[in-house]
């Protein structure tokens, strides 16, 4: 009996043990649960931001890119800022009061967008902006790359006007690279990408100056996406600017002579490069190619990057090594054989049979056969000799213009190279069988401009900050003496002779000027696609390269230009040497003459205008141009002018109805803003000249007071 009280007692002991251990464990599970309860309903948004401030990180914040300007302070390369625009749906401000913030303004805000980016309709936006407040987006993209003048009227909008904290917009400005004259020098100034390393031009040369130093934006894991943390920037330093030697005038002239003689040539591509003859500046370079759709871009710099056969440019450098080493003067006599002669077992021509020449007139005449029997008379045997010549001009080395990446490398063989032939120097000697750029030969000729002196070209004056030049750049001589001055007075009146005599290959073209021109023609026969130089139909890249004026030189032009199997015109003077005399009448007009007007010539290119019609008719009066008016009345005209004539006609696009977008390309910023103010719009400008583009398109509706932007070029 004893034994079994025990028993039950113990068994009671445990048991109230148990059930002890289960009370505590249910009290202890309430306290669980009850915490839970008050933390997910009391501490909830505490421990959520908590949790987020974990999820941190640093991105970069690009600094303001500097600008690149011309010479005479006109923008090149600009950064214009644009605007991505996102919304925090979970802003406190936004939903505080069951969202009666952003239900009170969704409805007008919608509004307001739809009128503005017209890309939807307020019902849509509506739609849109209910369904991410629905979902609680974080960081929403509302829009994206909006224009500052798009941006300046969105933060005048209901809601959005209320600040950041309130209305959750975000707006996340960054920077476009435009260039504001579009195709002038666009090669030479180059892109700006985000990857640098696919950059050309001064952007890619000068990127480090441009781009400044980065910062860096804390953002935070919010629901999903990756929010700015308001006030934890480390603000970049910006890009300092560039100061090109570039005139945007001489550009203008050089972009459009060239243009004008590709175009009505049917050529395949060509530069036009002007350089200042006592520093080395490069005032104006272009370059322009055909495309696949026919019409002509900025697409290689043909004039720095691309080394060719010169063709008879070359026999400056060949003249120069003979008579600096005195084996002839510029009247010895040389028998051109009536043009043609065989050169171990190869033929080489003249255009026009030529016999007894002095070396001046043979120089003149361009006679491929004087220069060839010269060199290989004084040179076959010593061929280091003339080499050693050229090395002296640096037609072998690099030009050191400061684009790192486009200098095109020269190639001159050297007797030890296994493609040299007895052949190799009379051929070399008039153009062949070496590779050079036309920036190496415009050295070379601007040397002799500049009485022996080899300047190194070079495309920037200086690196500018907040307005003040912190480094500049000087003209630098790289060879003090290219000849003796002996040498330099023959070679200067050959050059002046290709022009002024008679019998110059430049003489019908180049003469008649007020200024004088000395220089050199060439016509060089091209290799195409590696099909060789004489199967089917020859293609010709033809030549000028001179200075002036010819008695005291002020500028150095280069000129070359590859023609196309379909190209009517095909040598040097009546090719190059029409634009360069194009570009340096206009350079003299406006740099160099103290007259007002040169007597224009004909003109076989058709030109468009669009104007005031009293104003076209004064200018025609003044210039003495005769027109013809075929309109009754009204206050614009566009005009039509080819060979001198003009031909008035009654624009359409100025009679359009009154909220209809009118176009005012062609015409000069006086007469598009008279014309886009009366008709109710606000009007920007960049550049200069003539309207190039416009930011609204002709044709399309608008709103009173809405802005457009005019690109002049």
């Amino acid at each position: 009996m004893g034994y079994l009280t025990t028993t039950l007692e113990i068994k009671k002991d445990i048991l109230w043990r148990v059930y002890l251990s289960f009370i505590v464990m249910i009290l202890l599970g309430v306290v669980v649960l009850g915490r839970a309860f008050y933390i997910q309903q009391f501490e909830g948004k505490f421990w959520s931001r908590m949790g987020d401030s974990l999820h941190l990180k640093y991105t970069p914040l690009d600094a303001q890119r500097g600008t690149i300007y011309s010479e005479d302070g006109n923008m090149l390369s600009s950064s214009i800022p644009i605007f991505d625009v996102y919304v925090d749906f979970g802003a406190d401000g936004l939903r505080e009061r069951n969202g009666k913030r952003f239900k009170d303004n969704v409805d007008s805000l919608s509004i307001y967008m739809a009128r503005l980016f017209k890309d939807k309709t307020s019902g849509e936006y509506k739609k849109e902006l209910q369904l991410a407040y629905k979902n609680m987006d974080r960081y929403y993209t509302l829009k994206k790359k909006i224009s500052f003048t798009e941006y300046a009227q969105l933060r005048e909008f209901p809601l959005v006007r209320q600040g950041r904290n309130k209305s959750g917009f975000i707006i996340d400005p960054r920077d476009k690279r435009i260039n504001p004259y579009v195709l002038l020098a666009n090669r030479t100034i180059g892109l700006s990408r985000d990857n640098a390393t696919k950059n050309v031009g001064i952007e890619q040369s000068y990127d480090s100056v441009l781009r400044g130093t980065t910062g860096q934006r804390l953002m935070r894991y919010i629901a999903g996406a990756y929010m700015p943390v308001e006030g934890a920037e480390l603000e970049p330093e910006n890009g300092k600017d560039v100061i090109t030697t570039l005139d945007t005038y001489m550009q203008d002239v050089a972009e459009t002579a060239l243009m004008k003689m590709l175009i009505g040539n049917n050529s395949l591509h060509g530069t036009a490069i002007v350089m200042e003859t006592a520093t080395g500046k490069i005032k104006a370079i272009a370059n322009l190619g055909k495309q696949m759709d026919g019409s002509y871009a900025e697409d290689l710099n043909y004039g720095i990057g691309k080394a060719t056969e010169p063709g008879s440019i070359f026999k400056l450098a060949t003249l120069l090594s003979l008579l600096d080493d005195k084996y002839i003067t510029k009247n010895s006599i040389v028998d051109c054989e009536g043009g043609v002669k065989q050169f171990y077992g190869l033929k080489i021509h003249d255009t026009h049979p030529n016999h007894l020449l002095t070396v001046k007139d043979a120089f003149a005449a361009s006679s491929n056969v004087a220069f060839a029997k010269m060199a290989d008379q004084y040179y076959h045997t010593q061929p280091s000799k003339f080499i050693a010549h050229l090395h002296s001009f640096r037609l072998d080395t690099l030009t050191g213009i400061d684009i790192i990446a486009s200098s095109g490398k020269p190639l001159i063989k050297k007797p030890t190279n296994r493609s040299w032939a007895n052949t190799t120097i009379p051929f070399m000697a008039h153009g062949y069988e070496e590779l050079v750029t036309p920036l190496h030969m415009l050295m070379l000729y601007n040397a002799v401009a500049n009485n022996g002196k080899m300047m190194k070209p070079y495309l920037v004056n200086s690196i500018r900050e907040y307005g003040v030049d912190i480094k500049t750049n000087h003209p630098k001589v790289i060879v003090e003496k290219i000849c003796n001055d002996e040498t330099l007075a023959q070679v200067q009146e050959c050059l002046r002779a290709v022009v002024d005599s008679v019998h110059g290959t430049a003489h019908k073209i180049l003469f008649d000027t007020p200024y004088g021109i000395a220089g050199k023609t060439g016509t060089a026969v091209t290799a195409l696609n590696n099909k060789g130089y004489n199967k089917g139909n020859k293609i010709y890249q033809a030549s000028f390269i001179g200075y002036f004026p010819a008695n005291q030189p002020k500028y150095t032009m280069a000129v070359v230009i590859q023609n196309s199997s379909e190209s009517k015109l095909v040598y040097g003077a009546d090719v190059s040497g029409t634009v360069f005399k194009e570009i340096s009448d206009r350079i003299y007009g406006r740099f160099l003459s103290n007259k007002k007007f040169i007597k224009p010539s004909a003109d076989t290119t058709q030109y468009n205008y669009f104007g005031i019609k009293n104003d076209l008719n004064s200018i025609f009066y003044t210039l003495k141009l005769p027109y013809t008016d075929s309109a009754t009345g009204g206050y614009w005209r566009t005009t039509s002018m080819k060979n001198n004539v003009a031909v008035l006609n009654m624009p359409v696009t100025t009679t359009t109805g009154a909220y209809i977008i009118p176009t005012v390309v062609g015409m000069g910023l006086k007469d598009a803003v008279y014309l886009m103010e009366n008709k109710g719009l606000k009007v920007t400008a960049t550049g200069r000249g003539r309207v190039l583009n416009q930011s609204l398109p002709a044709g399309a509706s608008f709103k009173k007071g809405q802005t457009i932007t005019l690109f002049l070029n």
